[in-house]
């Protein structure tokens, strides 16, 4: 559904995409993560053909959006950055005015999406009175009006509160689920991430800094937690001993291949240090993204 191959753009002299490549199969959900600033948003608007690449390649179903835009963007349904209403107009009349922008869209249309994103019973209503999440279904329903298979997401809980971010939630995986559809999400949200995508890249400062699953973050490296009287001579103490690979954060290391805890127990009592505690800590997504960060950007996964 999307190829990227060598994607670049500058805004003069200042880079916001390098290099990227990434692939989207269709029936994925892939989310595209990164702080504000990373380059999500900047990658979006060139698989739309609103921003143009410096350099690189950029297909969408099949298409080169740089050549054939409209046949690439036929089949796509899109949230980009903050959509804008009519407010003094109603949630239908809105959507039978953008419908025009791509193609005329029949009432029954209209109202099926309108089902499709809970907003049966205000949709005659002013915009101006919708709250911020109605007005996020408003958007999720213009984004459905084509009919797409492709349905791109830019931060598409950004603003909601706790319950708008979970009915949100809840629309992807059934957008995904009985409608087929593949779905791009860009989001600085790591929950969102971790609970919709199959794969996700995480961007820095343009560049991407990893791909994969959930999965391949948990089994990436097994941290344990350490809780001694010297942390610091601890771990002096077990790289002598060649018993550890790495150490962060003041409480944590990596056991060398082969090695248990209870050797490190073992080792450490014998040596005279006292040990309060000592347990295996799974990495979280959060943990790995913060490392990514650490990094500026420079690495993939640890």
């Amino acid at each position: 559904m999307i190829a990227l191959k060598q994607l670049r753009k500058l805004f003069g002299q200042r880079v916001a995409v390098e290099g990227l490549d990434l692939q989207v199969p269709s029936g994925e959900i892939f989310g595209l993560l990164g702080h504000n600033g990373a380059g999500k948003s900047t990658t979006i608007g060139m698989l739309l053909g609103q921003v143009w690449p410096t350099s690189g390649d950029v297909k969408v179903c099949g298409f080169d959006v740089t050549k054939h835009r409209q046949s690439a963007l036929q089949n796509v349904g899109a949230i980009f950055e903050s959509p804008v209403f009519y407010d003094f107009l109603s949630g239908w009349r809105n959507l039978e005015i953008l419908s025009h922008y791509t193609a005329p869209t029949s009432a029954a249309r209209i109202r099926e999406v309108i089902d499709w994103v809970g907003l049966t019973g205000r949709e005659q209503s002013p915009v101006r009175t919708y709250s911020h999440g109605m007005r996020a279904r408003l958007a999720m329903a213009q984004a459905l009006l084509p009919n797409p298979k492709l349905l791109i997401l830019d931060e598409p809980s950004d603003g909601l509160d706790p319950e708008g971010i979970h009915e949100m939630r809840q629309t992807v995986l059934r957008l995904h689920r009985d409608l087929g559809l593949t779905i791009l999400l860009s989001s600085h949200l790591l929950n969102e991430v971790e609970q919709l995508c199959t794969r996700f890249a995480v961007m820095n400062q343009g560049e991407k800094v990893f791909e994969g699953t959930i999965a391949d973050v948990k089994k990436n490296k097994s941290w344990v937690r350490m809780k001694v009287g010297d942390f610091e001579a601890a771990v002096a103490c077990l790289r002598g001993f060649k018993l550890i690979d790495d150490m962060r954060d003041g409480e944590f290391v990596t056991l060398a291949n082969g090695i248990g805890t209870d050797q490190i127990v073992k080792r450490l009592v014998e040596q005279g240090m006292p040990v309060f505690e000592i347990a295996r800590h799974e990495q979280t997504l959060e943990d790995f993204y913060l490392s990514l960060m650490k990094k500026g950007g420079s690495g993939g996964m640890e």
